[in-house]
């Protein structure tokens, strides 16, 4: 009988390619991301885990976003949950002190950009709201 050492790529094959079915990477993914969380929560604790800026961050979001989507499992958002998405985001980062506050030309711009998105210019009732939300603000 041939050792593992002797076995054709043939027989390697058919006995899954010479990887192991012990250890981490035989595990459930529900298994493997419990294990993932309790190293990063242990590293946060001893304050050596990477602490990623918005810029690594935002890369790191675009890669793994692509990869869904060439995958075929990335979410798609209805413009509701899109909304909803939002508004979430917001709130926390007005609860963080991390929001973007607009003075009144960013406002009136943002204004005109949504109007257009949607098909319609940018009309005085929009501008007139965006000008008063931005002074409540200032």
């Amino acid at each position: 009988m041939a050792t593992s050492r002797e076995k054709s790529s043939e027989e390697r094959g058919r006995t899954g390619g010479g990887t192991s079915k012990r250890g981490f990477a035989s595990m459930d993914v529900a298994r493997q991301r419990e294990i993932a969380s309790q190293g990063g929560k242990a590293a946060h604790e001893k304050g050596t885990a990477h602490e990623f800026d918005s810029e690594e961050a935002r890369e790191a979001g675009r890669k793994g976003g692509k990869a869904a989507h060439e995958k075929g499992t990335a979410h798609e958002f209805d413009s509701e949950e899109a909304r909803e998405a939002g508004r979430k985001g917001g709130k926390a980062a007005h609860e963080k002190g991390t929001a973007h506050e607009f003075d009144s030309a960013e406002a009136r711009e943002a204004g005109k950009k949504g109007g257009e998105a949607r098909g319609k210019g940018s009309s005085s009732e929009q501008q007139a709201k965006a000008a008063s939300q931005s002074r409540k603000k200032h």
